[in-house]
């Protein structure tokens, strides 16, 4: 244990982060690994690999992505923002090259190679491009004269622009979805809501017609006509896990779903462990998200406040899209289940949000008594 009295970056870092975040991300992370186990050796079986190949990976990719995560908790609010401009033009840019020189899966080209491993540049694109446009937001509100409002707008116009060339509908909505409710949180103007709301549901009809995969996957999910047999899969692996399950190891479902062990791991964890495992898995995430808006409400601070809420809102609505998909409340979107799911860049790149939140939300008592101090001035009241 490290003492209150000891003084030195480890010691201010134990003392002044927020321990049940850490915690939180840490054990979220471990359900994942032990998930793992249960859903990821079918798969590799099926396409004919030894059975605990991906098992073997995911826990390969767990060690950079808790030291991505703890490094980056050591970072101040000014660093989060540097870090994150950087990775946000090296990530637009590997975005840019994908198109032209990515791997092509299914239709469409997310994915780079480089040195032999294979990244998707959008899932390092997010979490940099929150930080970003909640620093532009925060400028706009503490010097109006400041164009951030109109910044964030282009920036989000390239960032969907590109996401829609890839193309990657999923990622394009919960990017909007994260960057429009940051927008409300800023001020947004009444009709920038009805303009951007109108542009929203003209997005999504617009989608429908110029995207074949697109219009099969809602015309299957209000039909149930044609191939539904991951939906279908997923669903009867739910139903046959029950309120506890099957028990570790007693799947037979989940040995035929496809993406078992990515998008549809909520569906083998509850076949394996029951719909009681799921509703606190739910839960976990529920509370980690009120957890950060609960940060963000205290925060005075603008861009902290902007990035926690963000950041949190990016875990929490993509948690929402994966599960339910599951739960076949939503078309059919291949999105990882944030910290459960297998897969190299999302696992990362998830490991690099939450690295930022552990940064922004640590306890500053001289930093807080100055914002609280300016706060109060600049409001009529008598500093403290």
């Amino acid at each position: 244990m490290v003492s209150r009295a000891e003084r030195g970056p480890l010691a201010d870092w134990f003392w002044t982060i927020d321990r049940f975040f850490l915690a939180m991300f840490i054990f979220l992370m471990g359900i994942g690994f032990m998930l793992s186990f249960a859903a990821s050796p079918a798969v590799a079986e099926r396409i004919g690999l030894e059975p605990f190949h991906f098992v073997k990976r995911h826990a390969a990719f767990m060690i950079p992505s808790l030291c991505v995560m703890i490094g980056l908790s050591f970072l101040t609010p000014r660093q989060v923002r540097r870090t994150a401009i950087i990775l946000l033009i090296v990530a637009l840019g590997m975005m840019l090259l994908a198109l032209f020189f990515g791997v092509e899966v299914k239709g469409s080209r997310r994915w780079v190679t480089l040195a032999g491993i294979s990244i998707q540049p959008s899932e390092f694109m997010k979490p940099a491009f929150v930080v970003v446009c909640a620093w532009l937001f925060a400028e706009h509100a503490r010097q109006p004269e400041i164009p951030g409002n109109l910044f964030a707008i282009i920036l989000f116009g390239i960032v969907a622009a590109l996401l829609v060339a890839q193309p990657d509908l999923g990622q394009t909505i919960l990017t909007t979805a994260v960057w429009g409710g940051m927008f409300f949180m800023a001020g947004m103007p009444w009709i920038w809501i009805i303009l951007l709301g109108a542009g929203g549901v003209g997005g999504l009809f617009g989608a429908y017609y110029v995207f074949p995969h697109v219009a099969l996957r809602i015309d299957k999910f209000l039909t149930g006509e044609g191939d539904t047999f991951q939906i279908d899969t997923a669903r009867e692996a739910i139903i046959r896990g029950d309120w506890f399950g099957q028990g570790p190891g007693e799947g037979i479902v989940k040995r035929i779903i496809p993406d078992a062990h990515t998008d549809f791991i909520f569906s083998v964890a509850a076949e394996e462990f029951g719909i009681v495992f799921c509703m606190a898995l739910v839960a976990l995430f529920s509370v980690l998200v009120l957890r950060g808006l609960s940060h963000a409400y205290k925060e005075r601070n603008d861009f902290n406040r902007f990035a926690v809420a963000g950041l949190v809102l990016q875990i929490g609505i993509q948690s929402i899209i994966n599960v339910g998909v599951n739960l076949e409340l939503l078309p059919a979107k291949g999105m990882t289940l944030p910290l459960i799911s297998y897969g190299g860049s999302s696992m990362v790149a998830i490991s690099v949000t939450a690295g930022f939140i552990l940064a922004l939300t640590r306890h500053r008592p001289e930093k807080r008594a100055q914002e609280r101090s300016l706060f109060r001035v600049a409001h009529g009241m008598p500093a403290e």
